[in-house]
């Protein structure tokens, strides 16, 4: 089911008469768009001439999620640049970034891993105030999303695979280690709404048979690179947590369960003795 898209109370549209508003809602509800009247606002907001706003509402009735219409998504309080073909940050993730924080207060040292975007590595800086930040991620498109929301903020953003992507000298020193990593089962992609199967990256969907084949090699490489007390973050399905808790406690981690029944988020905290 699609998520809520940001809420446009924040913009006006006042440059297009509400013909043109009734227009796209009713365009974007004949594509099957769940939230049309919301998202009309967003797109009469965004476009600056009637030709782009054609050429928008176009590309969200073939199926673009609307934050790559946009080229921002709402995250945290945050406004984080999409660009077609990167990952699409959940607001469930938010979750994820709040427990951080809950956690390590006082962290310094931020990793975000399979960054996507860079959304969660961004709110963490937000919330904590300075802090070293760097982001990895091992696809281009992520990478170059990424750096146009990370470098402002003073971070790096790194291309590779996982661990072998980040700077050696970041390793025993991480105080949070956030890894947004692909959950869903191999058999279970081609289930998912279009917006996603079509429009965003496989390898940041596909975690392999049970969804869990990244978040393995993630816990198992975690100890090494996290600081004493440090944390690693990972967000996973329900019916998932009695295995990825296991690999958590596997790779030496003291792990912890949250829950949010309003966002239907499962996050696991994973402490480093």
């Amino acid at each position: 089911m699609p998520e809520h898209p940001s809420s446009p109370s924040a913009v006006s549209a006042t440059s297009f008469p509400p013909a043109a508003r009734a227009a796209v809602v009713t365009a974007l509800r004949a594509a099957g768009c769940v939230f049309a009247e919301e998202e009309a606002g967003l797109i009469l907001a965004a476009a600056r001439t009637p030709d782009e706003l054609t050429a928008l509402v176009q590309r969200r009735a073939r199926g673009l999620p609307l934050e790559q219409v946009l080229g921002w998504a709402a995250f945290d309080g945050l406004r984080i640049t999409v660009e077609p073909g990167v990952f699409v940050p959940r607001r469930r993730t938010e979750f994820l970034v709040g427990q951080a924080v809950t956690h390590a207060p006082d962290a310094s040292l931020v990793v975000d891993l399979c960054c996507g975007s860079g959304a969660v590595g961004a709110a963490l800086a937000a919330r904590l105030g300075p802090v070293e930040l760097h982001a990895a991620d091992i696809h281009p498109a992520a990478v170059r999303c990424a750096r146009r929301n990370i470098v402002p903020l003073g971070g790096r953003v790194h291309a590779g695979d996982l661990f072998e992507a980040l700077p050696t000298g970041l390793r025993g020193r991480v105080d949070v280690l956030a890894a947004n990593v692909p959950y869903v089962p191999t058999g279970e992609v081609a289930l998912l709404p279009p917006e996603a199967r079509d429009h965003e990256p496989p390898v940041a969907l596909d975690g392999g048979a049970d969804g869990l084949d990244v978040l393995r090699r993630v816990t198992a490489g975690a100890p090494a690179w996290l600081a004493p007390g440090g944390c690693l973050l990972v967000e996973t399905g329900e019916h998932q947590v009695p295995a990825a808790v296991e690999a958590f406690t596997r790779a030496g981690l003291t792990p912890r369960l949250a829950v949010s029944e309003e966002l239907y988020a499962h996050v696991i905290i994973g402490t480093r003795s």
